[in-house]
């Protein structure tokens, strides 16, 4: 679906930065684009929607045990909202929208490390998103290895940790993989890999480099 807006999903294996990320990238396009509206969101939990950060809730609540299908059915349900309540309306503004996670999240983590087919819950989202998709997805990739760390390290400093923190290492191998294989298998050229294994400062300048050519080649 064509609108005015550029809309820019972040997406990784956790541990991978991409939230400092998108908070580094946020405030530097205000900056460059005083005269734009300049947005951030995030899934599953659109800041200002209190149904998708009630759903979000239930599915980081390390203390419910929740089904795989309904995962996936809540993860479709929050994106749901999020699209119809805030991505659609302000991208046929014309405004620019940063958002941490969105479709590749659900296909990887439930599609792929859930086991219960990308195609399945390619479906459940392509019903949810109205043909909004993202004009550009940066791809922050870690090692499985580098990943646990950084979790292990965050868990342990906050000393908060929700159900994917406590995923075994095999579930964010899977993840790794799935991601890769959705970088290798992209078809529209809306991915573009990062390697976020550098320091903060390098990824941020090797991302923001991609947004800001993109956005340019658009407008």
């Amino acid at each position: 679906m064509k609108t005015k807006g550029f809309f820019i999903t972040f997406e990784g294996p956790d541990g991978s930065g991409k939230t400092t990320i998108i908070n580094m990238i946020f405030e530097q396009l205000k900056k460059d684009f005083p005269n734009k509206k300049i947005l951030l969101t995030r899934e599953p939990g659109s800041n200002d929607d209190k149904l998708c950060m009630d759903i979000r809730n239930l599915l980081l609540n390390k203390d419910i045990k929740i089904d795989y299908r309904c995962e996936a059915l809540l993860f479709a349900a929050d994106r749901a909202q999020h699209v119809g309540e805030f991505l659609k309306p302000n991208l046929e503004e014309g405004s620019i929208i940063l958002c941490d996670r969105f479709i590749d999240s659900s296909i990887v983590y439930q599609g792929f490390a859930r086991k219960l087919g990308p195609e399945n819950v390619w479906k459940l989202s392509e019903f949810a998103i109205q043909g909004i998709m993202p004009n550009l997805t940066l791809m922050l990739m870690v090692t499985p290895e580098v990943s646990n760390q950084r979790i292990n390290s965050r868990v342990n400093n906050s000393g908060e940790q929700n159900r994917i923190d406590k995923e075994k290492e095999s579930f964010h191998k899977l993840v790794y993989d799935s991601l890769n294989y959705q970088i290798q298998n992209d078809k529209t050229g809306r991915i573009y890999e990062v390697d976020a294994s550098f320091e903060i400062e390098k990824v941020f300048e090797i991302s923001y480099k991609k947004v800001i050519d993109t956005i340019k080649n658009s407008i």
